[in-house]
């Protein structure tokens, strides 16, 4: 008996000190709020929690309070998470630019044509949900977080997890503790305007700072003694500082927040305030700042911090590895939600070919590219670890119900003049991988341009074109002297040009590594051109006919091009070959006899110091065979700006359409120095050498005939590129003025 009630009373006393161990252990919770840019105080506050010792035990975020706590919570440390956004580009985070190296040959086309793009779905324009899918978020989420990729209980994170969203359709608040980290995440920082809702099962959601934007009572529920929490959210601002539509809109959401955090603010016991009031929430050009600020606070309340850190064990917390590696060993690839469009389009537009190793960088431009092509509403998929080192990687797809667009333009140039262009694209018109693309040019001058596109994957795809252009121009009487009656003196120096081209086009094409593509076809042109200056013509109207004619030829066309931006590259190489066989003509050209006209440019750019780049480029081209008589695809010299039909090609220091001949050669060397973002003023200067069978006069290399050398602005906008540029030539002495306004179509 009496060894009975001894070991009752040892059992009874281990108890007892057990539970006044576990007591002394306090559980410490941490409430992230929204706040955009100003979250990123976030991680400065984590440091000073971090260095006074102090264990969380649970995180609860909203928005940018969701993204930073994920990732700490997921094991990073927070100076991992420090450096991790001290290199990451907000602008283009927040955007979802896609580097030009991850469009294909016709995106890069698309996206340097058109200004804007709208919904058209049943002839009825809409907007889209917000200015970006929040792709790039996505990204970055899901290689930051593949070491947990498995985890569907967020209480089973190193750190136990959840965020807040709002489900948009009945304006409750969503709490998200399962799931996938990444989608999750993306769901309560989809800021409303800026990012599109997420689709979480059947709810349709949005950034969860609507309606809980400070989570204090959620995270005390999950069993807390003591809350730690970090407001970086807006108070109210005055009249003077809302200066934008977004502004009114944060303000009002802030009605709200600030009321409730009067009450929320004495449910924290250590509270940490940031003194941002200068940043805005899209400040995250100024995140050493923020960062920095949020370090500052967090050491203000260190006595706290410390005391706290004292009443609790102390856990060890391993580093996560994950974020030292930048590829990823990819097995398999399986893909849900495929009705319209096919596994080998999906894989074609991913340009992903398994099993490989994958750059995290490659593998998001891929994702992005199928992104862009709006053929999609969600694009979600996770890693999913196979063994050591391997991984396969589970697309979840939601097809976009859109299948139209309207798209819009507008350009200003010295040759064609003012122009505006509006689009309307179909797609699926006929197959779900085809395109149908109409854009119908007013201005100076009435233009169209017709594409039918059926994009094939990996296959050879096939495409149709369509196009007429038409400009008028006054040239020199010097200039058309090859097409004019030997016996005929105009008395004037100038003659008005009118030029119309109206080209069809059937072809295919296959590209590799999106920046090598192959195109072979046929093509049938119709060339006119004439001068009311001078002249009666065969029906006794005063005008010179020198050209009418229908063309029939064979092409082929081989480019590279990997420069990162087509109008101010940095770097990059460029490789453009075309050949044409003119077979067979009908019209004016009574003598035709068959013809080949080949051409090639080259160019490659390279960045230099900071901000400075230079693109030094040649380009060249001859006809061969055929007849004396036929000048109509001779190369056009001169000008700047516009878009390239048949053989017209730009020259500094000469007017569009100065300089022609059957053969020409050039070289350019443009330096560019970016002295502030988007801005640039660069030098230029050309050579080149131009006119009738050069080769068989041995003219092309023996001295330089005509140079130019220019100065300029340039802006990169929305709309595409604004230029001014002033050039010079030695041989006229005399210079030109070019303007270059919009995107060239």
């Amino acid at each position: 008996m009496k060894k009975t009630l001894l070991i009752l009373s040892i059992l009874l006393s281990g108890m007892l000190f057990s539970q006044e161990q576990e007591s002394d252990d306090v559980k410490v919770g941490l409430v992230l709020s929204g706040g955009g840019a100003k979250g990123l105080a976030h991680i400065g506050a984590l440091k000073a929690i971090e260095d006074a010792g102090v264990r969380i035990d649970y995180i609860g975020g909203t928005s940018m309070g969701a993204i930073v706590g994920a990732l700490y919570a997921s094991g990073y440390s927070a100076r991992q998470l420090d450096s991790i956004f001290n290199v990451v580009d907000f602008s283009t985070l927040i955007q979802d630019d896609i580097p030009r190296s991850a469009k294909t040959f016709y995106e890069k086309e698309e996206s340097e044509r058109y200004a804007l793009t709208l919904p058209f779905n049943r002839f009825q324009v809409g907007f889209p949900s917000g200015l970006s899918r929040g792709q790039n978020v996505y990204n970055l989420m899901s290689k930051l977080t593949a070491h947990v990729g498995t985890v569907e209980d967020f209480s089973k994170l190193p750190i136990p997890f959840f965020c807040i969203a709002t489900n948009i359709e009945t304006g409750k608040e969503v709490l998200l503790d399962k799931g996938y980290l990444p989608r999750v995440v993306s769901a309560s920082a989809a800021l409303p305007s800026l990012f599109g809702p997420v689709q979480i099962d059947d709810m349709v959601l949005v950034d969860g700072g609507v309606v809980n934007n400070y989570p204090v009572d959620k995270v005390r529920a999950k069993g807390m003694d003591v809350i730690i929490g970090v407001d970086v959210q807006d108070g109210l601002k005055d009249r003077n500082a809302l200066q934008s539509a977004f502004d009114v809109l944060v303000q009002i959401n802030n009605f709200r927040t600030v009321k409730d955090m009067e009450k929320k603010k004495e449910k924290t016991d250590v509270y940490i305030h940031p003194n941002i009031d200068d940043f805005s929430v899209v400040s995250f050009s100024e995140g050493r700042k923020i960062i920095e600020s949020g370090l500052a606070a967090g050491k203000s309340v260190e006595n706290d911090l410390r005391a706290l850190a004292a009443k609790q064990k102390s856990k060890s917390k391993k580093e996560v590895e994950f974020l030292k590696r930048n590829s990823i060993y990819i097995k398999r690839v399986e893909i849900n939600g495929l009705n319209k469009y096919t596994r080998s389009y999906v894989l074609g537009k991913l340009k992903l070919k398994v099993p490989s190793e994958v750059t995290y960088e490659s593998f998001s431009e891929e994702v992005n590219n199928l992104s862009a092509t709006g053929n999609f509403e969600d694009i979600d998929y996770r890693f999913v670890h196979m063994g050591i080192g391997e991984y396969s990687v589970v697309f979840t797809l939601r097809e976009s119900k859109s299948n139209m667009l309207l798209r819009m333009g507008v350009h200003y140039d010295d040759l064609y003049r003012t122009a505006a262009l509006i689009n309307i694209t179909r797609k699926r018109l006929f197959t779900n991988n085809d395109i149908a693309s109409f854009d119908l040019i007013g201005g100076d001058n009435l233009r169209y341009n017709f594409d039918y596109y059926i994009d094939k994957g990996f296959y050879w795809s096939i495409g149709l074109n369509s196009r007429y252009n038409f400009f008028d121009k006054d040239v020199e009487v010097a200039f058309m002297s090859s097409e004019l009656d030997p016996e005929e003196n105009p008395q004037v120096n100038k003659i008005n040009l009118e030029y119309t081209d109206f080209t069809n086009q059937v072809y295919v094409e296959t590209s590799f590594r999106r920046s090598f593509l192959v195109r072979t076809g046929l093509e049938h042109k119709w060339l006119r051109y004439l001068s009311e200056t001078i002249g009666i013509d065969e029906n006794n109207k005063p005008r010179t006919i020198f050209e009418d004619t229908n063309y029939f030829s064979t092409f082929g066309i081989i480019k590279y091009d990997t420069y990162d931006n087509s109008f101010f590259p940095n770097e990059g190489l460029y490789f453009n070959g075309d050949f044409r066989l003119y077979l067979l003509a009908s019209g004016k050209n009574k003598d035709f006899n068959q013809f080949s006209i080949a051409k090639a440019r080259v160019g490659y750019a390279k960045s230099f110091l900071d901000k400075f780049s230079a693109v030094l480029s040649g380009e060249g081209g001859f006809k061969f065979g055929g007849d004396e008589t036929t000048h109509s695809l001779d190369f056009f010299l001169g000008g700047y700006g516009f878009k390239e039909v048949n053989n017209i090609t730009p020259l500094y220091g000469y007017e569009a359409l100065s300089l022609r001949g059957n053969t020409y050669f050039k070289s350019n060397l443009t330096l560019d120095y970016e002295f502030y973002k988007k801005n640039h003023i660069n030098l230029s200067a050309n050579i080149a050498n131009v006119g009738d069978d050069l080769f068989e006069t041995g003219k092309w290399i023996d001295v330089i005939d005509y140079s130019g050398y220019a100065i300029g602005y340039g802006l990169e906008t929305f709309l595409g590129p604004l230029e001014l540029k002033y050039s010079f030539s030695p041989e006229r002495k005399a210079g030109e003025w070019y303007v270059n306004a919009g995107f060239r179509f």
